[in-house]
């Protein structure tokens, strides 16, 4: 009798055990999902060859599981000294794009269970340097394009911890590259180690109003293993693998050759560390060498950066995004806040650019100043460079043409707009490649060139335009006239009057062509399958629709494998979406949704439930807008019912659906979108709710697009904090989160949090916790464990929900 107790109560273990165990979804969605994705393309500016770099889509539970450190924000696998979360190219082809009957050709030479990251072309474009990562340490491997060949440079003692591994000298002859120190110390356990006393942190009346971060230091333990892990000796490693040392073991993070290769900006990292902010906000000193090592100036020296000034506007004082200017061989360029680094500062002008020459001891000089933030540039020559600055309030962008060496009374501002406002988006400037290889504006017969995405009212239409830098008059070269197909440009060759585009359309997958545009012919590159057969002929379509005080919406509409228009059979809808915030609604009632895109199934979207019997309405529109001195959030909840209130309607007129079997999902701030519409309204059956926040106090200092603490806008943090509400909460949610998540404000304590306060409230909730996973999840097991909790419970808490009366079509808001 007891052996048979024994043996129950070992199965009835097991059973348990197993309940934890990975799971799989349905075959219909597993097909889907176990399949050989295209590889990614590189090109060199010329045009000669394309690098095809295959990947698998997910990692292993296996390789999430390698030992990891998290520190300064930074995650990282120390036994081998690059980023634990790295994606890794297991395969590379080269394929020769002049050649008459072109094939991809398989590269030989490569590693055994290659891992490559970090690609390099080298400055004339024959070569690749990567990264290999072994199972001691990471390598650097060249591949040599021409002969489809590689062959490994270094040891495995390269320190790719702080990324910006490898750097070519101007004449491709050797690179710069980081390596471990010889005599490096060892990392201290600190679950091991007695601790001599408390952790302190200290203020000392300035405000430091900081994001919540993620990946912190905490300790000594974990600055000195910060400092362990960071340090590099920075080696000059030729072409035939010889190496020798250039510059002694330091925290370098960034390293710049200017175009001519005679100098290099070095920066490294210095003390004191923060307990606040990441490694990037630490104290550093910026250094410029010459080809040979020699320091010849300090350019800069940052100090440690915890006290901004409030607002996404504040920046810090003194030099900073420090650059070489790509049209001249050795000249510096910097730019400084004029309004003390502070928004609130009312002033003519934000920021002011300076450039330096060599010898770089000297005052910088003069050359533009910036209305707004500045946001970039990109250089031409001595009479031309367009440059670029934004502002965050009203979401202001202007677009500046200015001549360098007249400086900033040369200057016009040649667009003013809305960044949001992507109907009038004029485009990119076109770039080509100099003498020192580097990429400047292009230009031919005193004009410049406009790649735009080309977003009307009518549908999406990618363009080229040649504007007159004399006039700035535009002319259009090229317009896609494609309605049954997406046209993406990529570059724009104005020598040769070429495009680099791709086509696809819902079920052809996107493959690279070249079109000339002088007699509009195309010639394909490469040519991908579809991988995703069972969903190809799914009908698609980009529906708009109105919300109750007229703003217009849009969604993708997707309807079930097999669905018969003509019945028009009520089916069960998911509705995913994620809100964006605006400061007019003219911007926000434009769609960027084009019905051609190629449908890629992914775990991020609901695409995958068409197989399953699901209407399927992604990407829906959720604005939330606060037009002059109103802010978005001062009316979220309310923007947020209507516009899922709208989406229901739409599809509902439409005759698909059964609206009494609603689901809705959505990750991160589409997570926390969720929550509320379930919190604040009886639209929907069941809700999934991804890697959210739902605690607004818990960050403080500003979420998503607020910039206003808790204390500027208490009762706006506590009305849209769904854990506030947890008592409104009658609707099934389930609440998955990786266990590892590194983005800021999303802790993985927000949806434990959450579950206790609506399990302890008598919710219908499961919360799914996934080892090892940050906010994005990729280890297969963890992707098809969350397929599978998805699918369960839309099976049960939406597809058998007892069908609605048809005398029972109105919804209405919770009280």
């Amino acid at each position: 009798m007891k052996r048979l107790i024994l043996i129950a109560l070992v199965f009835l273990y097991v059973q348990v055990i197993a309940q934890d165990t990975y799971q799989k979804p349905p075959k219909e969605i597993l097909d889907l999902v176990d399949v050989q994705l295209a590889p990614s393309v590189i090109m060199d500016d010329a045009g000669n060859y394309a690098i095809l770099r295959y990947q698998d889509a997910y990692k292993t539970i296996a390789e999430l599981s390698e030992e990891e450190m998290r520190l300064a924000g930074l995650r990282i696998n120390p036994n081998t000294d690059i980023g634990s979360r790295t994606n890794y190219i297991n395969n590379v082809k080269v394929l020769n794009i002049k050649a008459k009957k072109a094939s991809p050709v398989q590269v030989t030479g490569m590693p055994a269970n290659p891992r490559l990251a970090y690609f390099s072309w080298s400055p004339d474009q024959s070569k690749i340097a990567m990264t290999n990562t072994t199972e001691d340490g990471v390598e650097v491997w060249m591949l040599d394009v021409p002969g489809a060949k590689m062959t490994r440079l270094t040891e495995a003692r390269v320190n790719a911890n702080l990324r910006d591994v490898i750097n070519w000298f101007a004449d491709g002859s050797a690179m710069l590259v980081k390596m471990a120190p010889a005599d490096r110390e060892e990392i201290v356990d600190k679950n091991k180690v007695v601790p001599v006393g408390p952790t302190i942190s200290t203020a000392d009346g300035k405000k430091a109003q900081n994001r919540t971060y993620q990946d912190l230091l905490k300790s000594k333990i974990d600055e000195a293993n910060f400092e362990v892990l960071a340090r590099s000796e920075i080696h000059k490693i030729n072409l035939d693998g010889t190496s020798s040392p250039w510059l002694p073991a330091d925290m370098y993070s960034n390293i710049s050759f200017s175009p001519d290769g005679t100098y290099v900006m070095v920066t490294l990292i210095q003390r004191p560390f923060s307990y606040l902010v990441p490694y990037y906000r630490f104290p550093s000193t910026t250094t410029i060498h010459t080809a040979d090592g020699k320091a010849i100036a300090t350019v800069s020296q940052v100090p440690l950066i915890e006290d901004l000034p409030q607002g996404f506007g504040a920046v810090a004082t003194g030099r900073r995004s420090l650059a070489w200017r790509s049209d001249k061989p050795a000249t510096l360029t910097y730019v400084e806040a004029l309004d003390g680094g502070d928004p609130a500062q009312d002033v003519e002008y934000r920021d002011e650019m300076f450039e330096l020459e060599a010898p770089f001891s000297s005052d910088g000089k003069s050359i533009m100043k910036f209305q707004n933030r500045y946001a970039g540039i990109i250089w031409g020559d001595d009479n031309n460079a367009v440059a670029y600055d934004r502002w965050w309030a009203n979401r202001n962008m202007k677009t500046y043409h200015f001549s360098p060496s007249k400086g900033q009374a040369s200057a016009k501002v040649i667009t003013d707009r809305n960044y949001q406002d992507v109907y009038s988006n004029p485009g990119s400037f076109a770039t080509a490649q100099n003498e020192y290889g580097k990429e400047v504006l292009a230009m031919s017969k005193g004009n410049a060139f406009l790649m735009g995405p080309g977003y009307s009212e009518k549908g999406q239409f990618p363009f080229v335009d040649r504007m007159s830098l004399a006039s700035y008059e535009k002319t259009r070269v090229y317009e896609s006239k494609y309605t049954d197909k997406m046209e993406r440009l990529y570059d724009y060759d104005v020598k040769n009057n070429t495009a680099l585009l791709s086509l696809e359309s819902k079920n052809e997958y996107p493959n690279f062509y070249f079109r000339s545009l002088g007699n509009n012919k195309l010639r394909q590159l490469t040519n991908f399958e579809n991988p995703f057969q069972a969903i190809q002929d799914v009908h698609k379509e980009v529906i708009t629709y109105k919300r109750d005080d007229g703003l217009e919406l849009s969604g993708t509409l997707y309807l079930p494998v097999g669905y018969d228009k003509e019945k028009k059979e009520k089916m069960p809808m998911i509705l995913w979406a994620y809100p964006r915030e605006y400061k007019d609604k003219s911007s926000a009632s434009q769609s960027t949704q084009n019905p051609n895109q190629f449908t890629y199934p992914s775990y991020r979207s609901p695409v995958y439930w068409v197989a399953r019997g699901y209407v399927v309405l992604a990407n829906a529109a959720f604005p939330i807008i606060g037009e002059g001195d109103k802010e978005p959030n001062d009316t979220f909840r309310s923007q947020l019912v209507a516009n899922g209130r709208a989406a229901i309607d739409a599809v509902d007129k439409l005759g698909y659906i059964d609206r009494n079997r609603v689901g809705v999902g959505g990750h991160s701030y589409g997570a926390f979108m969720v929550a509320n519409l379930l919190s604040h309204s009886d639209d929907y059956a069941a809700g999934i709710a991804r890697s959210g926040a739902y605690n607004r106090t818990l960050t403080p200092f500003g979420f998503q697009s607020e910039q206003r603490s808790y204390w500027d806008a208490p009762e706006v943090y506590y009305t849209m904090s769904p854990f506030m509400h947890a008592d409104k909460m009658k609707t099934p949610l389930l609440l998955i989160h990786g266990e590892a998540d590194n983005n800021s404000g999303t802790y993985p304590m927000q949806s434990e949090r959450y579950f206790n306060a609506l399990k302890g409230l008598g919710a219908t909730v499961r919360l799914v916790m996934l080892p090892k996973e940050s906010h994005g999840y990729r280890a297969k097991e963890s992707v098809l464990h969350v397929l599978y909790e998805q699918d369960s419970w839309l099976e049960t808490y939406v597809k058998n929900r007892p069908s609605t009366n048809p005398d029972e079509t109105t919804l209405s808001p919770k009280k």
